[in-house]
């Protein structure tokens, strides 16, 4: 079964798509990048203050369906720019500091709304005993 989650403190869609779905005890969580989450849009900035609003919105959505970072076992990250890789990790790390999830990088030559970094991620719910 598919049910999606809205996430009330999150960023609004951009266009028609769920914020996160769950299916069984996965959560596909949708690209999130540098969204205002009151709605207005995109918020431009550098690499690191934009892949932070992303990792931020990334976060709370996980808050919303009532998990945490910790709880991520997959990310996959677009960077407009491969020349930004170190600077992207760097920050990354202050998110994931242990037992980080598998990754994948790649580079995309257009992101929506000319955004720089999106990252979408997959998280597990704990088992229930």
């Amino acid at each position: 079964m598919k049910q999606c989650i809205v996430s009330p403190n999150g960023p609004p869609a951009a266009g028609p798509y769920s914020a996160a779905v769950r299916a069984g005890n996965l959560l596909f969580i949708s690209g999130q990048g540098s969204l205002a989450r009151d709605g207005s849009g995109y918020v431009a900035g550098t690499i690191e203050e934009e892949s932070r609003n992303a990792l931020e919105n990334l976060k709370v959505i996980l808050q919303d369906a009532g998990l945490g970072l910790e709880n991520v076992v997959k990310t996959t990250v677009f960077l407009r720019d491969m020349a930004d890789f170190s600077r992207f990790n760097t920050l990354y790390k202050e998110y994931f500091t242990w037992d980080c999830p598998a990754r994948t990088c790649i580079a995309a030559a257009g992101l929506p709304l000319g955004m720089q970094v999106e990252i979408e991620a997959i998280a597990a719910f704990p088992e229930e005993k």
